[in-house]
């Protein structure tokens, strides 16, 4: 039986089978778990990955600037940012660096199979105006080198070490989705790193997933796993809910996700998302009591989701917010996975007063 995001029945994502990501025939039906999960990666979510690169054919890729260097920090914004490269670990991280200097930096994690373009310009610009942001490729991601991890433990690794590279001895964190959960590992690593974490669209260890599997919702699986023309529009049902206002507030997401037409980030390849998907497995399958590791994250954190989550149901941002020593939950109303894209003006202000 189907598990509730929030009080909020899902019957029908309940029969989707996992196989629907694949070409729903009775061999694949019957396929094992792992078979299930490579199809899950290599159907769906890179293709809904490369969307956009796929929409707009034409646009140039990443040009490389030293760490460092380019335009000053301030003058830049999410569409101007100088895509710059700093290494660690044997890895060449690409990373953009812009915004007001003086408060602390805010570092981002990025979602399942995101790159440096899949943030929304609004929120960075907003948030830009009051601090440094700085967002990055991870190992393995888009312009960055190296492997992508099969579990979170060595994402936050190679996260650590980029923002070590960086000099940085104390930053703000903030991560969405199963950024969030790199976001949670960093802290637990390195505590007198992190002062404040923004945990968005995210959850604990041993999450509820619905009777999806590999820990992956049913709703996810048959999101990813149906056609969209245009491809992008795969946005609007990963992000935004069905309802008039929420498609309105999509479609303004989508204009904005398409700004940056020059010196755009390089796709992924066919190796992220099956290590993405297996750590998102390793993560829901957890040892010990459930939830307690939490009781070791203090720093202040905002546990932000939408009211009807069914990517990463909304129950799992309130068993955040419970068992955080110093959490404060913020949930917004008629809103999906990107309710802080749906609601950003909201977000970016609720955001800069927690992070103040």
């Amino acid at each position: 039986m189907c598990k509730p995001q929030w009080k909020h029945d899902c019957p029908d994502a309940a029969t989707i089978p996992f196989a629907i990501l694949s070409n729903r025939s009775t061999q694949e039906t019957n396929m094992n778990h792992t078979s299930r999960l490579h199809n899950f990666a290599k159907r769906g979510a890179l293709v809904g990955a490369t969307a956009l690169a796929l929409a707009l054919p034409s646009l140039p890729s990443v040009a490389a600037a030293p760490a460092h260097q380019g335009g000053k920090h301030s003058e830049q914004t999410a569409v101007t940012a100088t895509t710059r490269f700093v290494e660690a670990n044997g890895i060449r991280f690409a990373y953009r660096r812009f915004g007001k200097p003086g408060k602390l930096p805010l570092v981002f994690n990025q979602h399942f199979s995101g790159n440096l373009d899949n943030w929304d310009p609004a929120v960075l610009d907003g948030l830009a105006k009051e601090r440094e942001i700085i967002i990055f490729d991870n190992a393995g991601i888009g312009a960055s080198t190296g492997e992508v991890p099969n579990t979170f433990a060595g994402m936050a690794k190679n996260a650590e070490a980029f923002i070590d590279a960086l000099g940085l001895k104390k930053v703000d964190l903030l991560g969405f989705s199963i950024g969030g959960m790199v976001a949670q590992q960093i802290t637990l690593d390195r505590p007198e790193l992190i002062d404040t974490l923004i945990l968005v669209g995210s959850a604990p260890r041993n999450m509820d997933a619905g009777d999806g599997k590999g820990h992956v919702t049913p709703e996810t699986s048959a999101v990813f796993g149906a056609q969209y023309n245009p491809p992008e529009n795969m946005w609007l049902k990963v992000f935004f809910t069905d309802s008039e206002k929420s498609q309105a507030a999509g479609r303004e997401f989508l204009k904005r996700y398409a700004s940056r037409t020059k010196n755009r980030d390089l796709p992924p390849n066919e190796e992220v998302v099956p290590a993405q998907v297996a750590a998102i497995a390793e993560w829901g399958d957890q040892p010990g009591e459930r939830f307690a590791y939490l009781k070791d994250i203090k720093q202040p954190t905002l546990v932000v989701s939408g009211t009807h989550d069914v990517i990463v149901y909304t129950v799992n941002s309130l068993y955040l917010a419970q068992n955080l020593p110093n959490a404060k939950l913020v949930l917004y109303p008629d809103a999906n996975h990107g309710s802080w894209y749906q609601y950003h003006n909201e977000f970016v202000a609720e955001a800069n007063r927690f992070l103040d």
